[in-house]
Protein backbone atom coordinates (compact mmCIF):
# COMPACT_ATOMS: atom_id res chain seq x y z
CA UNK A 1 0.00 0.00 0.00
CA UNK A 2 1.56 3.71 -0.97
CA UNK A 3 2.79 5.74 1.43
CA UNK A 4 -0.40 8.38 2.36
CA UNK A 5 0.84 12.08 1.32
CA UNK A 6 1.62 14.07 3.98
CA UNK A 7 0.94 17.89 3.93
CA UNK A 8 1.64 20.21 6.45
CA UNK A 9 -0.83 23.77 6.74
CA UNK A 10 0.79 26.54 8.34
CA UNK A 11 0.23 30.02 9.22
CA UNK A 12 3.47 32.16 9.07
CA UNK A 13 3.84 35.38 10.94
CA UNK A 14 1.77 37.96 12.74
CA UNK A 15 -1.58 37.25 11.02
CA UNK A 16 -4.25 35.55 13.06
CA UNK A 17 -6.57 34.58 10.82
CA UNK A 18 -6.93 31.06 10.08
CA UNK A 19 -10.77 30.37 8.68
CA UNK A 20 -9.17 29.97 5.28
CA UNK A 21 -6.52 27.58 6.79
CA UNK A 22 -8.58 25.60 8.65
CA UNK A 23 -10.83 25.10 5.46
CA UNK A 24 -8.27 24.20 3.30
CA UNK A 25 -6.40 21.86 6.16
CA UNK A 26 -10.31 20.04 6.37
CA UNK A 27 -11.13 19.49 2.39
CA UNK A 28 -7.27 18.08 2.24
CA UNK A 29 -8.19 15.89 4.81
CA UNK A 30 -11.20 15.28 3.50
CA UNK A 31 -10.04 14.24 0.10
CA UNK A 32 -7.98 11.36 1.76
CA UNK A 33 -4.64 13.20 3.04
CA UNK A 34 -2.69 12.89 5.96
CA UNK A 35 -3.23 17.09 6.91
CA UNK A 36 -1.57 18.02 9.90
CA UNK A 37 -2.56 21.92 11.02
CA UNK A 38 0.29 23.67 12.97
CA UNK A 39 -2.17 27.13 13.69
CA UNK A 40 -1.49 30.44 13.62
CA UNK A 41 1.57 32.51 14.02
CA UNK A 42 4.33 30.10 13.43
CA UNK A 43 7.83 31.58 12.82
CA UNK A 44 9.54 30.32 9.45
CA UNK A 45 11.90 27.94 11.54
CA UNK A 46 9.21 26.72 13.19
CA UNK A 47 7.45 25.30 10.69
CA UNK A 48 10.64 24.51 8.37
CA UNK A 49 11.33 22.41 11.49
CA UNK A 50 7.88 20.82 11.97
CA UNK A 51 8.17 20.28 8.20
CA UNK A 52 11.32 18.52 8.14
CA UNK A 53 10.49 16.27 11.42
CA UNK A 54 7.05 15.35 10.27
CA UNK A 55 8.28 13.97 7.09
CA UNK A 56 5.89 15.87 4.78
CA UNK A 57 5.80 16.10 1.43
CA UNK A 58 3.74 19.21 0.49
CA UNK A 59 3.70 22.45 3.16
CA UNK A 60 0.72 24.62 1.71
CA UNK A 61 1.28 28.49 3.99
CA UNK A 62 -1.51 31.05 4.12
CA UNK A 63 -1.25 34.67 4.84
CA UNK A 64 -3.65 37.49 4.70
CA UNK A 65 -0.88 40.17 6.21
CA UNK A 66 0.94 41.07 3.33
CA UNK A 67 4.43 39.90 4.23
CA UNK A 68 4.34 36.96 2.05
CA UNK A 69 7.03 38.16 -0.07
CA UNK A 70 9.31 38.18 3.05
CA UNK A 71 7.73 34.82 4.68
CA UNK A 72 7.16 32.41 2.14
CA UNK A 73 10.57 32.45 0.77
CA UNK A 74 12.19 32.82 4.10
CA UNK A 75 10.48 28.96 4.87
CA UNK A 76 11.60 27.87 1.79
CA UNK A 77 14.88 28.79 2.47
CA UNK A 78 15.13 26.87 6.06
CA UNK A 79 13.18 23.75 5.06
CA UNK A 80 16.24 23.42 2.23
CA UNK A 81 18.42 24.31 5.01
CA UNK A 82 17.19 21.80 7.34
CA UNK A 83 17.17 19.00 4.34
CA UNK A 84 13.98 19.07 3.06
CA UNK A 85 15.53 19.32 -0.62
CA UNK A 86 11.80 17.53 -1.81
CA UNK A 87 9.11 19.11 -0.20
CA UNK A 88 6.78 20.91 -2.08
CA UNK A 89 5.57 24.44 -0.73
CA UNK A 90 2.75 26.32 -2.28
CA UNK A 91 0.81 29.19 -0.56
CA UNK A 92 -2.60 31.06 -0.38
CA UNK A 93 -4.54 34.17 1.17
CA UNK A 94 -4.64 37.79 -0.40
CA UNK A 95 -1.33 37.80 -2.72
CA UNK A 96 -1.69 40.40 -5.40
CA UNK A 97 -0.68 38.92 -9.01
CA UNK A 98 2.15 40.85 -9.08
CA UNK A 99 3.64 39.01 -6.75
CA UNK A 100 2.90 35.25 -7.86
CA UNK A 101 6.03 35.34 -10.40
CA UNK A 102 8.47 36.52 -7.62
CA UNK A 103 7.20 34.08 -5.11
CA UNK A 104 7.58 31.28 -7.60
CA UNK A 105 11.31 32.00 -8.31
CA UNK A 106 11.54 32.02 -4.72
CA UNK A 107 10.54 28.66 -4.59
CA UNK A 108 6.75 28.76 -3.69
CA UNK A 109 5.53 26.06 -6.45
CA UNK A 110 1.85 27.72 -6.56
CA UNK A 111 -0.09 30.19 -5.11
CA UNK A 112 -3.80 29.79 -4.86
CA UNK A 113 -5.56 33.10 -4.16
CA UNK A 114 -9.41 33.83 -2.44
CA UNK A 115 -11.76 31.94 -3.97
CA UNK A 116 -10.23 29.23 -5.69
CA UNK A 117 -11.63 25.97 -5.84
CA UNK A 118 -10.55 23.60 -3.79
CA UNK A 119 -10.50 20.88 -6.63
CA UNK A 120 -7.60 23.13 -8.06
CA UNK A 121 -5.64 22.86 -5.18
CA UNK A 122 -6.29 19.32 -5.04
CA UNK A 123 -5.43 19.29 -8.76
CA UNK A 124 -1.85 20.72 -7.86
CA UNK A 125 -1.34 18.13 -5.48
CA UNK A 126 -2.21 15.23 -7.72
CA UNK A 127 -0.19 16.39 -10.64
CA UNK A 128 2.86 16.97 -8.27
CA UNK A 129 2.29 13.74 -6.12
CA UNK A 130 4.60 11.74 -8.56
CA UNK A 131 7.86 13.78 -7.95
CA UNK A 132 7.47 12.92 -3.83
CA UNK A 133 9.95 10.39 -3.04
CA UNK A 134 8.44 7.27 -1.33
Amino acid sequence: MPKKIRILVSKPGLDGHDRGAKYVARALRDAGYEVIYTGIRQSPSAIASAAVQEDVDFVGLSLLSGAHNELFPEVVRLIRKNGGNEIIVFGGGVIPETDIPFLKKQGIEAVFTPGTPMKRVIAFIEANKSRIAH
